[in-house]
């Protein structure tokens, strides 16, 4: 769904700190892309619950107008009580059990809350807790009404109507409609809004989205509204898949007259749907949500929610250790102390498996990486046990293939490539280059691992230029332009299934497939495994796709992460899912 960043500031990808969570184009276990899980087609992927604790799934992201001027703050230090910041006297409220969490969210505002166009973890996390969509995934990754109150699907298993609760409601009070749900997905799919939608990744099985998103119709011709309640959605093929990808932040409802009244920033004060509005947003300083009045489901436990952002959300372990913050994710370093059975901190630990990759993308159409010798070598250079176990203490799991434990079709039978430096060498000979003194110098964007792979590159004469960008949403813009020759990056599911990794990222032409590859044999597997039906065939197809994928080498998979989060034991009702946390609103502080 989503791409993260590295939680060292260094770009990672589709995953950030203590948030992880799906998105798309968020993009993403995302976005981001964005962990996730599951085994068989109906069986609910495995979670973990906190009895105690909360948690979310982040992302890096770039600055945006904050509706407020920011409160004044001496910069680097934090805020000694981020509850007592000043805010503007809120609306009356029901009053709750729950308080105010707080949590350092991330060293940057969040890329956009806009649904139509979020594509990395901290957005759509964010996102997540603001909007509603017509389903919504839920703690164990199992897709739940949710706008909707129930849906119905037809004979040929392409049509779904679905009709909304006489409840739905946006944070005002205004019901809402199916004409809003149809607003929210022509909205999504104009291509006035933006070059590269996420619309065209999460929408496109809906029948006309294509065409909409090209150009050639104004209009979805797969949507239809019935009813005030009712409304249906027909697709191009039966897919199973389907209802999990409209839980992704892109479906999400919104109110028409709030984004034409507000323009571009509109997403600062958003007349959303969630269990949680924005009460107050001082850029790169602190976000604070407050409870929803109107939800339709139960309203929020929690008062408040108190994000932390920029400066003040710094060092979050050691504010976690001096009581200023709720729940904060353990950074690699740290985590033999806070495991150590004699330190009351593992007691509060909660471990989760994520459904991501971080991988080294590289672009099939730029030198040197057209030649696949020369692809299959550099894939030779890293040892990724030896960085999952000793640069990364232990805290992830080495990857040998794209993906995750968890995602039906995973194949844990595929070699455990160790480096191969002599290997690296013949591969270079075996290429037009002939040597390695003989590759054209190379651009590698993102950092990350791309700086080590430039290390050990340089010791056979291989030039790296390595290029960092300090704001993750430019970082993802000129992603998304498809020429960065090389590029360090990460995805977490958006929803549990392969699909969401094999199709988005190395399908031909998909908007997430930075790598320009392009094999005929793996997209002609790729739509069979679509629309199987028997979930068995599907799994096999996928790895079949995964192994030609691998062959060809357009990417060097590092590692699947392990979300490792601190919740304070009076936090209750969080649940941190191998796709992050997705839901707020059952969170409690009991103290």
């Amino acid at each position: 769904m989503t791409r993260y960043l590295f939680a060292s500031g260094t770009f990672r990808t589709k995953v950030p700190p203590v948030l992880r969570v799906a998105l798309c184009v968020c993009c993403l276990w995302l976005l981001t892309g964005c962990g996730l899980l599951g085994v068989e087609q109906n069986a609910a992927p495995p979670s973990t619950t906190a009895a105690p604790v909360a948690q979310a799934t982040t992302a890096p992201a770039a600055p945006t107008a904050a509706p407020t001027a920011p409160a004044e703050q001496p910069t680097g230090e934090v805020a000694s009580d981020p509850a007592s910041f000043p805010t503007s006297a809120p609306p009356a409220t029901p009053e709750g059990p729950g308080g105010n969490l707080i949590m350092a969210l991330s060293a940057q505002d969040p890329t956009t809350l806009d649904p139509a166009l979020i594509g990395d973890v901290l957005s759509a996390f964010v996102a997540r807790q603001l909007f509603s969509g017509l389903v919504r995934l839920d703690d164990t990754l199992t897709v739940q009404s949710d706008l909707a109150e129930r849906w119905q699907l037809s004979d040929d298993g392409r049509t779904y109507t679905f009709v909304l609760r006489e409840n739905a409601r946006f944070a005002d009070g205004t019901p809402i409609t199916s004409e809003d749900v149809r607003y929210s997905l022509e909205r999504a799919t104009d291509p006035a809004l933006a070059t590269r939608l996420p619309a065209a990744t999460y929408l496109s099985d809906i029948v006309g989205v294509r065409e909409k998103l090209s150009g050639a119709a104004s209009s979805i011709s797969g949507v239809q509204v019935l009813d005030e309640r009712t409304i249906a959605l027909t697709i191009d093929q039966p897919k199973s898949f389907f209802l999990s990808k409209l839980a992704h932040p892109t479906s999400y409802v919104i109110d028409r007259q709030t984004v034409e009244r507000g323009g571009p920033s509109w997403y600062t004060q958003p007349n959303g749907s969630g269990p949680f509005t924005i009460e107050r947003w001082d850029s790169n300083e602190v976000m604070i949500l407050q409870r929803n009045p109107n939800f339709y489901r139960d309203l929020a436990e929690l008062d408040r929610i108190t994000f932390l952002l920029g400066a003040n959300a710094s060092n979050a372990l050691v504010q976690y250790e001096e009581g200023r913050v709720d729940v904060a994710e353990v950074p690699s370093f740290a985590l033999d102390r806070v495991q150590d059975e004699s330190n009351p901190l593992s007691q509060e630990l909660v471990m989760v498996p994520q459904l991501s990759l971080t991988y080294i993308g590289m672009n099939v159409e730029q030198p040197p990486f057209d030649d696949p010798y020369v692809r299959q070598a550099f894939t030779l250079l890293l040892d990724r046990q030896k960085i999952a176990d000793v640069s990364l203490y232990g805290s992830v799991v080495p990857a040998y293939g794209i993906l995750p434990p968890g995602i039906p079709g995973y194949n844990p039978e595929l070699p455990t490539l160790a480096a191969d430096l002599a290997r690296f060498e013949a591969l270079l000979e075996e290429s037009r280059y002939g040597s390695a003194e003989n590759l054209p110098p190379i651009v590698a964007y993102g950092g990350g691992w791309t700086t080590t792979l430039r290390e050990i590159a340089a010791e056979f004469g291989v030039e790296i230029e390595v290029r960092v960008y300090e704001n993750f949403g430019t970082f993802l813009a000129e992603l998304d332009e498809g020429t960065f020759p090389m590029y360090s990056s990460g995805w977490i599911a958006d929803y549990p299934d392969p699909e969401n990794f094999l199709a988005v990222l190395f399908g031909t032409g998909s908007n997430e497939n930075h790598m320009n590859y392009s094999n005929p044999q793996v997209d002609d597997l790729l739509e069979q495994a679509a629309i199987a039906t028997n979930e068995a065939t599907r799994a096999e197809l996928y790895r079949e796709a995964e192994a030609l994928i691998l062959a060809d080498a357009p990417v060097i998979p590092m590692y699947h992460d392990v979300q490792h989060v601190l919740i304070k034991p009076y936090v209750t009702g969080l649940t941190v899912t191998p796709m992050g946390i997705l839901d707020m609103s059952n969170v409690q502080l009991v103290r």
